[in-house]
């Protein structure tokens, strides 16, 4: 079952794709080591949506087989089919599959993949299993900078939502503030940005004694949903 699923999927999302897009889109995210179909990230969404509504008691084990097999290939719209494969059957994983999660993201090497690996397969795993912090903690110092984004992106949706983990986000993004990755201090930003959506008090009063450290970049994003005085106060602190 899973090989034809595998073949399923692989043929829609060669349907799906253009080679005018492929190239597009391998230029403007530089991933020269992956293969691409050219296809939406909406059609591989449905794609996968497709599987899910057809096999809507698909197990554990046979998610686990589909997303390794699919994954296999070094084509970014297989993997991003993955990636949603596992959101969308997220009720079935186990604390264990973290550590498939972490293997993926380590393969991934690239935003459009760590990015919903990140916020919403781990954010899921460890918002249900909080033990899995643990984990966090440990992507939060790790080498790699795409493990340290995920580890600050797996936060994201609880505090977006207005709930989530902001003492944990707060001493990761504290000690990756100089950290000169952009995509860091980008993540940084993001998440500020999101959880002041609902708790900009929050957001500011642990940005503004932290705002001369900030890059510009984490600065531009963390403001934007402030209210204007508090944005103020903040761009001030920094010193423009």
């Amino acid at each position: 079952m899973v090989k034809a699923l595998v073949n399923e999927v692989d043929q829609a999302l060669r349907e799906a794709g253009t080679p005018e897009r492929a190239a597009q889109e391998q230029r403007y995210l530089k991933t020269d080591f992956l293969v691409h179909y050219g296809t939406t990230r909406p059609a591989t969404l449905a794609i996968a949506k497709r599987v899910w509504r057809a096999q809507p008691d698909l197990g554990h084990d046979a998610l686990i087989a589909l997303v390794e097999a699919l994954w296999a290939e070094p084509v970014l719209e297989r993997r991003s089919a993955a990636v949603e494969l596992l959101n969308l059957y997220a009720a079935v994983l186990v604390p264990a599959d973290l550590a498939l999660v972490e293997r993926l993201l380590r393969e991934s090497r690239t935003w459009a993949l760590v990015d919903e690996l990140s916020a919403r397969v781990a954010g899921a795993l460890v918002a249900r299993h909080p033990a899995l912090g643990r984990t966090l903690d440990r992507w939060a110092r790790d080498d790699d900078f795409w493990i340290r984004r995920a580890a600050m992106l797996a936060l994201l949706i609880p505090l977006r939502e207005g709930g989530g983990d902001f003492a944990r986000f707060g001493r990761y993004a504290e000690a990756l503030l100089d950290d000169k990755q952009f995509f860091i201090r980008k993540a940084i930003g993001w998440v500020l940005r999101d959880t002041s959506r609902k708790r900009p008090d929050l957001v500011y009063e642990w940005l503004l004694p932290r705002a001369a450290r900030c890059s510009g970049v984490t600065i531009r994003e963390a403001v934007k949903r402030l209210t204007p005085a508090q944005r103020e106060r903040v761009l001030a602190a920094r010193g423009r």
